[in-house]
């Protein structure tokens, strides 16, 4: 339900990006018959396949630069979440009183729902996916109707025309996020901490700080789930007024049967263990719990099983954006298929993270190691001097071809970064999008 009425307000959304939120919230703004430009640092071509989603609508665009004039223009900027608080733009808006939200935080300000909001370093989209999953399946009458947004690509303000208080609303928040927001979920989730983006945040206590905005403003009456396992997490219970629950790999719930759940690795079981305590403090039936683990197939782009081609099985896990993911899927792939050799394909741009643990997994267990350029690869390769199985690539067409090259039946090759994808591509959507294009083209033998 939208209470606040936009029509004829200026709207500035400052960062259209390709994931989704300026998408949603121009769309959004648009229907509300307010007057909407869209700024971004961009070129329209790198933007286009976002600008076609709002071909028809009345918007002005400034692309490839921002004007101090467009920030002086309107009555309330919608910034992208990836816009640090620091950018010179936005402090010209504030000193002259210009409001400024993210779609998230005015989502929060707006809706009456009930609000479920998912966070952590790792495993959020899992989690946020897994637990909308379960709610979708639990549809008793008088139980309203489920939604998934965030930063899983889908603006949560395009949910508002729609959304009654009886329904739910579930939240991927990053910690980009969560830094613009004054109120927090009804019921939090954090699944865990590890070091990341520290090319955004001066130290891991700053980023840690980010994180704890889930739960820092929740309500008499608020949920927040920690993952037990996590040192750093556990220890936020102390800070919370709300009431807490805890998940922990090592403590399976008696009452539900996890049989039925098919995605490899510990990472998905806690994630999944996560998941179910939601469903199990909204009192959904364990059934009901058991008959969606059973049927839940994964999420895209998270070790996603792409195709097997002269007995070579291809994997995307483009989503690994930082060293400790690929550590994890790789350790996966060597637990389910340890009579197979393993092809990695990783590198890119590095966030301020470390690589020396990576490279002790590469040079201990990796049989071949394609590497994708980017001052991550730099950082590896600095730690992998005297390890002589790395092939340079310069793009993903080629690091497929040089995976098939050096594969033989029975080998298992994954795309796992553990980097940001931004010198290459236009995003890691698209870095997954390229390797899946390129392995569906690899001939059979006959």
């Amino acid at each position: 339900m939208v209470k606040k009425n936009f029509k004829n307000k200026k709207i500035l959304v400052m960062g259209l990006g390709l994931h989704g939120g300026g998408v949603g919230a121009a769309k959004f703004f648009c229907a509300q018959d307010a007057n909407v430009l869209v700024t971004d640092l961009k070129s329209r071509e790198q933007l286009q396949e976002s600008i076609k989603k709002l071909h028809g609508l009345k918007i002005r665009y400034v692309l490839g630069r921002h004007e101090k004039a467009d920030f002086l223009w309107p009555d309330l900027i919608i910034k992208n979440p990836d816009v640090a608080n620091t950018s010179p733009y936005l402090e010209i808006a504030r000193k002259n009183n210009v409001l400024i939200e993210t779609d998230i935080s005015l989502f929060f300000k707006l809706s009456e729902a009930f609000i479920i909001g998912v966070t952590g370093t790792k495993g959020k989209s899992t989690t946020a996916s897994l637990i909308y999953h379960i709610l979708k399946q639990h549809r008793p009458i008088g139980i309203g109707k489920v939604f998934l947004a965030g930063n899983i690509g889908v603006s949560p303000l395009e949910l508002l025309p729609k959304l009654k208080k009886d329904d739910k609303v579930v939240l991927e928040l990053s910690s980009f996020a969560l830094e613009d927001l004054t109120q927090s979920p009804n019921m939090a989730v954090i699944t865990n901490i590890l070091p990341d983006h520290l090319n955004r945040y001066a130290s891991m206590a700053e980023y840690i700080e980010a994180k704890k905005i889930i739960f820092k403003n929740q309500k008499k009456g608020g949920v927040l789930i920690l993952n037990a396992d996590d040192p750093v997490v556990k220890g936020f219970a102390k800070e919370s007024t709300a009431e807490v629950f805890f998940f922990s790999t090592k403590e399976r719930p008696k009452e539900i049967s996890l049989s039925g759940f098919k995605p490899l690795g510990d990472h998905n079981l806690s994630n999944l263990l996560a998941a179910v305590k939601v469903a199990v403090a909204l009192k959904i039936p364990p059934k009901v719990i058991e008959r969606a683990l059973s049927n839940f197939k994964g999420i895209p782009s998270r070790q996603e099983f792409i195709r097997e081609v002269n007995g070579v099985k291809y994997f995307n896990d483009t989503t690994s954006t930082m060293p400790d993911a690929t550590i994890a899927a790789s350790r996966v792939f060597l637990e389910n298929f340890p009579n197979s050799r393993l092809i990695l394909i990783c590198g890119g741009q590095n966030k301020g993270l470390e690589y020396n643990e990576l490279a002790k997994i590469i040079r201990e267990r990796i049989d071949e190691l394609i590497m994708l350029p980017g001052t991550a690869s730099d950082k590896i390769k600095e730690e992998l001097r005297d390890y002589t199985r790395t092939h340079e690539v310069f793009s993903m067409q080629k690091a497929v071809k040089k995976a098939k090259e050096l594969s033989r039946k029975g080998d298992i090759v994954i795309l796992s970064p553990g980097a940001a994808s931004f010198n290459l591509f236009k995003n890691e959507f698209d870095r997954g999008k390229q390797f899946v294009q390129a392995v569906k083209k690899i001939p059979k033998k006959t």
